[in-house]
């Protein structure tokens, strides 16, 4: 008689959602760690895993893309509190954005799957919130991440049109050409984000290596090529000034002016949970995953202060760069402090950094839109969770964000505060789904949370306590318009609460008509193929005595597993 070891989802390091007694096993093939580690979770692996760590870690710092995400939201940055903003403000506000980050990673351990998120939401929820919970982090990360990529690209398209501009004074963008261009780089980003695991991964390792080196080279170039001296100004401003003077770009008190331009810190760091959704596709998962968003958030966030710091120490005259005709405010501010040559150099650095960011940003969001067609969670699913057999790759998914995203670059004709509500819609939806499944663990689950092998032990409670304090307070500041009283206007209105709250109250409403009579959360869509539940046994397979159970008695004969995944 031959002796087969059995190895139970419980041994497992991550949290199921398979309910007690349902075994997926595939008596065909011999699991390896990933694989198990996926199959406990309730998943077959359907994508070769090619991406490792670094590569991971490459995407996301492609999407986090600090140089492009920088110049896209100088306008709120420098733009709501000046100088003091981006100096101590960026500190502030990256110590709320790291514990975020870890709270992340240590659920991303527990639960490495492309649902991510949602997933775990579903999991950790209070017995029969499971998929309430699901449905409203998958729909608020989902509307971060379809919204990420037009908005990377109207900044790319906005910097390639101020660099004509400043190539030719007169020449003046207009908004026709603006949606124009966005939506080829948009349609680009698509055509490459349809290509094999294998090939996506070097092509971001490539376009992530580009963006850290441009990143360097401009913090350098800045410093050593500003010609402040030529017009009559210290080579740098005084520290006093920097870190001391607060511009008073809104109608509110400086300290409320501050924590609004944490949203360009915000948009900006919000690509760390990229590794999260791309478990599925990566090696050793529950350690390379966490260990990336970790490694994403910390390097932007010190990096991403040099940059601020270069800015805020050779800016000449804020409020010129923001009214500019150049319609780019990191452009105005590179004229001011550069010659020509020198800023176009720069710009063409960000540009060419920014089309990667983009493409990274449509490859995160295609494996979310994956992930939640795979549990039926958007009209016409079926579609959009195909796997194309020639690439292994969620294309159908591609091409529907890409939609999507095309559709929200209307909002271009709106006027710039309306395209502006792009990247708000981005940090405060991606920070209600980042947080979600961090404030059910840390309030009602509590130790009773199954850690994986990343964890932050003693210090997980207290990193998501802050976390979600810190959450709970942009929520409501992202949302105020710059100007109060009678001076507001229509044009003037801050239209984030419109834009993400409408569709969130829609989709809410929906949940409670309807969805909640179809919609049960995450799908397991492995095969159940050994125990059943409640000591029942699955047709056709061996029982707890190793007897045969069949419902049809003919059947004389089972092969037995050489693994067994058992609850």
């Amino acid at each position: 008689m031959t002796t087969h070891r059995s190895r139970t989802v419980a041994e497992e390091p991550v949290t199921s959602v398979l309910p007690d007694g349902d075994v997926p096993y595939d008596p065909s093939h011999s699991l390896n760690a990933d694989e198990e580690a996926l199959a406990a979770l309730g998943y077959k692996s359907e994508f070769k895993r090619e991406f490792s760590l670094f590569t991971s870690f490459c995407v996301s710092f492609a999407v986090l893309g600090l140089l492009p995400s920088f110049a896209s939201t100088l306008y709120y940055g420098m733009g709501y509190a000046g100088t003091a903003g981006m100096t101590w403000g960026w500190i502030v506000a990256m110590v709320g954005i790291q514990c975020v980050a870890m709270g992340m990673a240590e659920l991303c351990s527990s639960m490495p799957t492309s649902g991510g998120l949602y997933y775990a939401s579903a999991v950790l929820a209070p017995p029969g919130w499971g998929p309430f919970a699901a449905w409203l982090t998958g729909w608020s990360n989902w509307l971060a991440q379809v919204t990420a990529a037009p908005s990377v690209d109207y900044g790319v398209a906005a910097m390639l049109l101020a660099a004509a501009s400043i190539n030719d004074p007169s020449y003046v963008p207009t908004d026709y050409q603006t949606f124009l261009l966005t939506v080829f780089i948009m349609i680009l980003h698509a055509i490459l984000t349809s290509m094999p695991t294998k090939w996506l991964a070097q092509f971001n390792s490539a376009g992530s290596s580009f963006n850290f080196i441009a990143l360097v080279v401009v913090i350098i170039m800045i410093p050593a090529g500003t010609d402040r001296s030529s017009r009559g100004l210290p080579r740098f401003a005084p520290s006093s000034q920097v870190w001391g003077t607060i511009y008073e770009g809104t109608s509110f008190p400086a300290g409320i002016s501050v924590l609004m331009s944490f949203i360009g810190v915000i948009w900006t760091m919000s690509g760390y949970d990229s590794p999260f959704h791309l478990a599925e596709e990566c090696s050793n998962a529950n350690l390379a995953s966490p260990r990336a968003i970790v490694l994403t958030s910390a390097t932007g966030g010190i990096f991403g202060w040099f940059l601020q710091l270069v800015v805020a120490y050779t800016v000449v005259d804020v409020e010129a760069a923001l009214g500019s005709d150049l319609g780019q405010p990191f452009a105005a501010y590179l004229m001011q402090c550069m010659s020509q040559k020198m800023t176009l150099a720069i710009l063409a650095l960000t540009i060419i950094a920014g089309f990667s960011m983009g493409q990274g940003c449509m490859l995160a969001a295609s494996r979310v839109a994956f992930a939640y067609a795979r549990d039926d969670c958007f009209p016409l699913s079926r579609y959009w969770k195909r796997v194309n057999r020639y690439t292994q790759t969620p294309v159908n998914a591609v091409w529907f964000n890409c939609a999507i995203g095309i559709l929200c670059l209307l909002l271009i004709f709106a006027g710039e505060l309306a395209v502006g509500a792009l990247f708000s819609i981005g940090a405060i939806a991606a920070f209600v789904a980042f947080t979600i499944p961090i404030f059910i663990r840390v309030f009602f689950v509590g130790d009773r949370f199954r850690p994986g092998p990343w964890n932050l032990g003693r210090y997980s409670t207290p990193i998501g306590t802050v976390a979600c304090a810190f959450v709970l307070l942009m929520i409501p500041i992202l949302c105020f318009p710059s100007v109060t009283g009678p001076d507001l206007t229509v044009e003037d209105m801050n239209w984030t609460c419109v834009v993400y709250g409408g569709p969130m109250v829609i989709i809410t409403i929906w949940w409670f008509v309807s969805a909640h009579k179809w919609f049960k959360g995450p799908k397991v869509n492995i095969e159940h193929m050994m125990l059943g539940r409640e000591g029942t046994v699955v047709e056709g397979q061996q029982g707890p005595s190793g007897d045969v159970k069949d419902g049809d008695s003919s059947s004389t004969e089972v092969q037995a597993p050489e693994k067994m995944l058992k609850l």
